[in-house]
C-alpha cells in the first residue's frame, strides 16, 4: 500500500506541474528578457541591437495589420522556433532558441481552426504578441 500511495502522490504532483497554462504575462516576461533588444520595448522594431542586424527589424505590433487583420500565429511560431530561417539571426531565431524548447506542449488554435502543438513558452510568447497588435 505505501508503494501505491507514493506512486499516486508522484502522479498528482506531476499532473499539477504539467497543468501549467499559456500566460500573457509569461509571454511578456519572455519578450522583455529575450526579444526587446532587437524588437524594442514597445515591439516596434527599434531596439538597441536592431541596427546591427542584416535586415530591418519588423514592427511586431503590425503583424496582424499586414496579414488582413489576422495574427499570423503559425508564421510567427515558425520564425521564433527556428523552423523558418530569419536572415537577421544568421538563419535561426532566436539565437537563444533553447529557451523555447520544452517537454510541456500545448495545442494552439490557428486562424484556420486547425491545431498546432507548441511548447508552453512559445505559446505564451505568441499569446503576448497577439495582444499587442495595433489596429
Amino acid at each position: 500500500m505505501p508503494v501505491f500511495r507514493g506512486i499516486l502522490i508522484t502522479l498528482l504532483a506531476a499532473g499539477s506541474a504539467l497543468a501549467q497554462e499559456v500566460s500573457v504575462q509569461e509571454g511578456n516576461d519572455l519578450y522583455r528578457t529575450y526579444c526587446w533588444q532587437c524588437h524594442g520595448l514597445e515591439a516596434t522594431g527599434d531596439g538597441p541591437m536592431a541596427e546591427m542586424l542584416a535586415i530591418r527589424t519588423p514592427d511586431l505590433t503590425k503583424l496582424a495589420a499586414q496579414n488582413d487583420g489576422v495574427f499570423p500565429t503559425e508564421l510567427v511560431a515558425r520564425q521564433v522556433d527556428g523552423r523558418s530561417m530569419v536572415l537577421a539571426h544568421g538563419g535561426e531565431m532566436p539565437i537563444f532558441g533553447a529557451v523555447f524548447e520544452t517537454d510541456q506542449q500545448t495545442a494552439i488554435t490557428l486562424p484556420s481552426g486547425q491545431k498546432m502543438m507548441a511548447g508552453l513558452p512559445l505559446a505564451s510568447l505568441l499569446m503576448y504578441l497577439e495582444t499587442i497588435q495595433a489596429d
